[in-house]
């Protein structure tokens, strides 16, 4: 006799998401070429070698790449158990800069190690990610109080506070609070709260632009001057505005579709740290609006797909691990375009992937291997 019912035999596959793929590898090609255009002149003045930033960049994505391989195999949940190991190892870095910190161009913000520099803060930003994936997943509906939320984010502080007074790098203690607060802010159904927060942080700041421009005469520091030649950089062209108005005139000048690729004016010793915090002034001055315009849709194609791999993430860790990465790619390149722009003050912030600097290449790609390592738990069932 035969059945009744006719059962349906179900295949399941792990997911596999191309295009993050494809613009990731965009988006290092992309990195690498756009630094040796932006660098080779600096190189040959100050090292003989046209060919040096460039040189250690590769040298520190190839590594990275390695790590990255490798993360992706790992089960994401290992990480929860080393979580706290990572956020203690990422305080020992950070005041170790004090004794044992190397200072380049004034600021003492690296360590050297078995020749290769490593700077703290960086390994904090993936650290913070890490932690707080894990902290918030055992608080459970706990994290949606204030008090659960105040916990939460208050585990940041130390970290943030670490960075700012041992390396004075406030951009990197403004980075790992953000993402700290977007975590937060993803698994809470409560936005009220984050947005009375960020009120008044914009208060504050608000405040504090106010008191820098009524005390403008008086000893305000060089975050105080940063502020003034932020409102008008031409009163600050030979100190705190010079190098904002070179990007400026770097932007101004590539028009719609750009000099060409190598034909940059304002890297050839008028912009300081162009293969730095200001590489995107030198985007729009070689490739226009056009390429910069090409570089911010990678960004957002990244940022998309991230946000569906999240959104299909086996469990919440592994959701929140993928929205740590998202929430540092998204606020570190808004806040490098926002400086580059001068739209605010400008704080020292590298583009992810493309900004010349190993260890922030090295953790990238070490987030972007926990993504991979997520991705690989999606389960894609098939008819």
């Amino acid at each position: 006799m035969a059945d009744r019912f006719t059962l349906k035999k179900l295949s399941t596959s792990r997911f596999l998401d191309s295009t993050l793929i494809i613009t990731i590898s965009l988006l290092i090609i992309f990195g690498l070429v756009v630094l040796f255009s932006v660098s080779s002149y600096d190189g040959s003045v100050t090292y003989n070698d046209s060919m040096y930033y460039f040189r250690k960049q590769i040298t520190s994505t190839l590594f990275g790449l390695v790590i990255m391989f490798l993360v992706s195999f790992v089960p994401y949940h290992f990480w929860a158990r080393l979580s706290g190991l990572a956020y203690i190892f990422a305080m020992v870095l950070l005041f170790l800069i004090i004794p044992f910190g190397t200072e380049v161009n004034g600021a003492k913000r690296w360590i050297k190690f078995m020749g290769t520099s490593i700077q703290p803060a960086e390994v904090a930003k993936l650290a913070i990610i890490l932690f707080l994936a894990n902290l918030v997943c055992r608080m459970g509906s706990a994290i949606t109080t204030w008090k659960g939320m105040i916990i939460a984010l208050g585990t940041s502080m130390p970290m943030v506070l670490a960075i700012y007074i041992i390396t004075r790098n406030l951009s990197s203690a403004i980075i790992v609070f953000g993402i700290a607060f977007i975590m937060c802010f993803i698994v809470s159904p409560d936005y009220k709260k984050f947005v009375l927060m960020g009120v008044f942080l914009v208060a504050m700041c608000a405040l504090a632009v106010y008191i820098v421009v009524r005390n403008k005469d008086g000893a305000m520091g060089y975050r105080g001057e940063r502020i003034l030649a932020w409102l008008d950089p031409n009163a600050y062209a030979a100190g705190k505005g010079f190098q904002t108005l070179q990007a400026l005139y770097a932007i101004g000048s590539g028009g719609i579709f750009g000099k060409g690729i190598g034909q940059s004016m304002q890297k050839l010793g008028f912009l300081p740290e162009a293969q730095n915090d200001m590489i995107f002034s030198i985007i729009c001055e070689e490739l226009g609006f056009f390429g910069a315009l090409c570089v911010i849709m990678l960004f957002l194609l990244l940022l998309w797909r991230c946000m569906i791999l999240a959104n299909n993430a086996a469990d919440l860790y592994g959701a929140l691990l993928i929205v740590g990465f998202m929430g540092h790619i998204a606020i570190q390149v808004i806040l490098n375009i926002a400086v580059v722009t001068n739209t605010i003050p400008n704080t020292g912030i590298s583009l992810p992937f493309i900004s010349y600097g190993g260890s922030s290449v090295v953790s990238l790609l070490f987030e972007v291997g926990l993504v991979f390592s997520v991705q690989r738990g999606i389960v894609v069932r098939d008819s």
